[in-house]
């Protein structure tokens, strides 16, 4: 089954953005990234699925981004819905960069760095479960170890579509994983046995991550924090990669407060509690604090 939508870019849309951030791994298996076009691997109801996605070439184009969805089986109408999500997501098109702009226009901390890039965006997983699972992956390595163990972990976990590109695991296939499939493969116990338990607790229905009127942001915080392995930080990161969710207080993570001890000139790290009163002045838009002060370390790209 094969289908197309477009989308509309806005005005300053940065491509380079996007690209690198689903470029970081070298080795493409679940995502392919050439100048102009993002191809995402995924599974959709249990379907292999692509999504191949063609940018206007340029810094800050004008115009849409045409995407085309070859999925290897039939998809509903929910499911091709769910696709027009996943690539609203994966563009970075959930968070407008302007409200926060206005909100730090003129602030000693942040208003300067934010006009320097003014087209930031947060570009996220293509569903909340992905987000989840590379935010355990992720907790305590450095960048580069983190992406070798997700490269680990879809092979692993997840199906192959027909062009051979392969598609980021759902629950029910990580479900299915034993503890020794991971740690065989450098997964630290700790870290498989989260990855499990956050598997198995959607796989069976016990932990939605569909947002509802009686299953908000809030409801799916708290049942996320009671299962054993997931912290605040976790959370908060699911939050920003997997719902776009505006304001995500990152201060529990390291990079974040390396960029506001640049920013304020000091000799150390502030601690977390306060890097959390810091940023709680930026609320409700701590999600855009947080692009901007990560894309502080890293110029022209925001791509924790």
């Amino acid at each position: 089954m094969t289908f197309s939508f477009t989308l509309p870019l806005p005005a300053g849309y940065r491509v380079h953005d996007v690209l690198a951030f689903h470029s970081r791994d070298a080795e493409s298996v679940a995502e392919q990234v050439s100048p102009e076009r993002l191809r995402k691997g995924m599974l959709i109801d249990g379907v292999p699925v692509v999504l191949d996605i063609e940018l206007p070439a340029g810094a800050n184009p004008p115009g849409s981004a045409s995407c085309t969805v070859h999925a290897d089986g039939a998809l509903t109408p929910v499911a091709q819905a769910r696709m027009h999500e996943a690539a609203l997501s994966v563009l970075g098109l959930r968070i407008a960069p302007e409200p926060f702009l206005d909100f730090v226009a003129g602030d000693a901390l942040l208003g300067e760095l934010a006009q320097r890039q003014p087209g930031l965006r947060i570009v996220q997983s293509a569903s909340v479960f992905e987000a989840l699972t590379w935010a355990i992956i992720g907790q305590q390595i450095n960048l580069s170890f983190a992406i070798s163990l997700r490269r680990t972990f879809i092979l692993q976990a997840g199906r192959q579509h027909s062009s051979a590109l392969w598609c980021y695991p759902a629950a029910a296939d990580v479900a299915r994983l034993s503890i020794d499939d991971l740690t065989t493969r450098k997964f630290s116990r700790a870290k498989a046995e989260t990855l499990l338990r956050l598997a198995q607790a959607v796989d069976s229905g016990e932990l939605l991550l569909e947002q509802s009127a009686s299953n908000d942001i809030a409801a799916i915080s708290a049942a996320l924090l009671s299962i054993k392995g997931i912290g605040p930080w976790t959370v908060n990161y699911g939050l920003l990669r997997g719902y776009g969710y505006e304001d995500c207080s990152l201060h529990g993570d390291v990079a974040i407060r390396a960029a506001l001890q640049a920013l304020l000139g000091e000799d150390e790290k502030p601690d977390m509690r306060r890097t959390e009163a810091i940023l709680r002045q930026y609320s409700p838009h701590r999600t855009m604090a947080a692009a901007h002060l990560w894309a502080s370390l890293h110029p022209r790209a925001e791509n924790a």
